[in-house]
């Protein structure tokens, strides 16, 4: 009864908090209604039958968490450095094509998560048929380094946590 209720509590109480969080002021309404959407999203999210993660290595998420956390840090600072230096250093943005092991829904959308999500990066088309993602990148200077960095630090403990 409660699994129809609420099929997914931790999505349904996220939904909440960033409902809230987008409150100029916190009333009962807000509440409430914030309540319902959460409840609603949970229920819709069910109704599309998503499969379930694997997960192997639980561990592995907190190191693949502060690797992200520290390039993203990064990231903002290169970014920032060249939005404010202007036009004193010329800057190659540019397209990649990045070969992924990676076969896991969870895990190839967690990986889109975390390069769209670092400043300068951005996950632009994926081809099941091939293995291969598309990606923008907005300093490209050394297209070998990218590809190694995504390969050695997000999608090997990808491929551990879920494969």
């Amino acid at each position: 009864m409660m699994r129809q209720i609420l099929p997914y509590p931790l999505l349904s109480l996220g939904m909440l908090a960033l409902w809230l969080l987008l409150q100029q002021s916190l009333g009962l309404g807000h509440i409430l209604l914030g309540t319902l959407v959460a409840l609603f999203a949970g229920r819709a999210l069910a109704a599309l039958e998503p499969d379930r993660p694997r997960i192997r290595k639980p561990l592995k998420i907190i190191q693949l968490m502060a690797l992200v956390a520290v390039d993203v840090l990064r990231s903002n600072l290169a970014v920032a450095r060249i939005v404010l230096d202007g036009r004193h250093r010329e800057h190659h943005s540019g397209f990649l094509l990045l070969p992924l092991e990676l076969r896991d829904r969870s895990a190839l959308a967690v990986l889109s998560c975390i390069i769209t999500a670092t400043p300068g990066s951005a996950w632009l088309e994926y081809d099941a048929m091939r293995g291969t993602v598309l990606i923008h990148v907005l300093d490209l200077v050394d297209e070998q380094a990218w590809i190694d960095t995504i390969k050695h630090r997000y999608e090997s403990l990808l491929l551990e946590i879920f494969q």
